[in-house]
């Protein structure tokens, strides 16, 4: 999304103003700091056009350099249409760090992500205010929030929205499965079941608006699709007797898409289900989550023809036919905001199965579709649960507490037998056997490798 103000008059704009709101209320000379002759430098850089000002404000940091000015600099020059002065900050930035990574905003991003944080005291200021030129709002997001922050603040970008700018569908209408003509069998859809509701999101439709908030068996529910990092993920959005309104933030951690809260402001990691920079941290607020299954239209109401699914009458006008939303970014293995490390075993958007229980382990697996669809029945555990994943003609995962049940067949739709020679039914949230045993759900979602690496870098993989 462009905003209305070039770059550079953005940053002059918010350097301006950061300058007065840092310096304000101060009546005695003595009590400018050390701090706020660094930050006056750094709006010298952006608030003058005088190349004289410039040059001694870069004498300055040369003199008093410290590793907490490289961020700040990065984000002046990432702003910036000012030739003259991103080659005076690209010459400081060198000599200070030995890289030559040139007009590379992202490798100098990665290089700096290699060390340990370094933030001036009064980063989040700085971050805080620069956003809030695009969206008032994005101001509350980082003010007064940098020391109790979960993740690293310097690897929070803006993802180029406005908070909502990528419109949530809230309460959405739903339509019988015989009324969607719209949808052909090979579309891909996120399939839902909540006590017997069984829904369906077509990816072509989700991903112009990556979330939908919703009751559905009065459960109150947000469903997450970060079209970068191809996680769709439902949440319950009330946590010991609390409902949280849950919203698109505008910002990335790692290319994952964090949410925000609209009573406090803060945002959450989507794939962690918890909040990360704000007042919520530290609450012991983590979500709980259910399992979505990516399908085809055709296999998932040849399985739940009592299904509902969005209808086309969102309240947005948009290109929903197959394949135009994101078309070009998932045509390529590229990603859009890169992260700090690219784990190479598996292409980037490789889809994978993410495992996790976090009630009871940080570990967490991630097994390849791929290996999968070779391995339509695949046993392993985690955290000593022993469990079974089964996946279906149309290359959908489900995966099952499997309780010490082996299973020998599976006709990739609803009919198994064990190893007994007993025969169970699957159905979404359970398996249940002749006699009447159940074995339950565990809840999974799909991921693109690179997002789900860089939300869990000690991942176990099986590919």
């Amino acid at each position: 999304m462009k905003i209305s103000l070039s770059r550079y008059k953005l940053i002059l704009i918010v350097f301006t103003f950061l300058f007065s709101f840092l310096l304000l209320g101060q009546t005695e000379p003595n009590t400018i700091t050390q701090e706020d002759i660094e930050f006056s430098n750094f709006v010298s850089l952006v608030s003058s056009n005088d190349k004289q000002v410039h040059k001694n404000a870069i004498s300055f940091l040369t003199k008093n350099w410290k590793p907490e000015f490289e961020i700040i600099i990065l984000e002046i020059f990432y702003f910036s249409q000012d030739f003259e002065l991103n080659q005076l900050l690209l010459k400081l930035i060198k000599a200070k760090t030995g890289k030559r990574y040139g007009l590379d905003v992202n490798k100098w991003y990665e290089d700096l992500w290699s060390k340990p944080q370094r933030l001036t005291p009064y980063y989040h200021k700085f971050k805080a205010q620069l956003h809030g030129l695009i969206d008032r709002r994005f101001t509350t997001y980082f003010y007064n929030r940098q020391n109790t922050a979960k993740i690293r603040l310097d690897e929070v970008r803006w993802g180029g929205v406005k908070q909502d700018g990528i419109q949530p569908l809230r309460n959405p209408e739903m339509i019988l499965a015989n009324e969607a003509d719209y949808l052909d069998d090979d579309n891909i859809v996120f399939g839902i079941e909540i006590d017997g509701d069984f829904r369906a999101y077509p990816k072509r439709i989700l991903a112009w608006h990556e979330m939908f908030t919703d009751t559905i068996s009065d459960v109150p529910v947000a469903g997450v699709y970060c079209t970068l990092c191809g996680t769709v993920i439902l949440y319950k959005t009330e946590f010991q007797g609390k409902k949280y309104d849950l919203g698109t933030s505008g910002f990335l951690y790692r290319s994952n898409k964090l949410m925000y809260d609209k009573a406090t402001q803060s945002l959450w990691n989507t794939i962690w289900g918890k909040p990360v920079v704000g007042p919520l941290v530290d609450k012991g607020i983590e979500l709980d989550y259910l399992s979505v299954v990516t399908t085809t239209w055709g296999e998932w109401k040849s399985r739940h023809p009592e299904t509902t699914v969005l209808s086309l009458r969102t309240g947005h006008t948009r290109n929903y036919n197959e394949g135009i939303a994101y078309k070009d970014y998932f045509s390529t293995d590229d990603v859009m905001f890169n992260v700090p490390n690219l784990d190479k075993r598996l292409k980037n958007k490789q889809l994978i199965l993410a495992i996790k229980l976090p009630e009871i382990t940080d570990e967490t697996i991630a097994i390849s579709s791929k290996f999968l669809s070779k391995n339509i029945i695949y046993y392993n555990e985690l955290a000593e649960q022993q469990f079974v994943v089964l996946t279906d003609v149309s290359g959908a995962n489900r995966v099952y507490f499997s309780k010490g049940v082996e299973f020998e067949y599976y006709d990739q739709k609803t009919t198994l037998r064990d190893k007994s020679g007993t025969k169970w039914m699957l159905y979404e949230n359970f398996i249940k056997s002749d006699s009447g045993k159940i074995i339950k759900r565990l809840h999974s979602f799909n991921a693109f490798w690179f997002g789900w690496k860089a939300a869990h870098p000690n991942t176990k993989l099986i590919k």
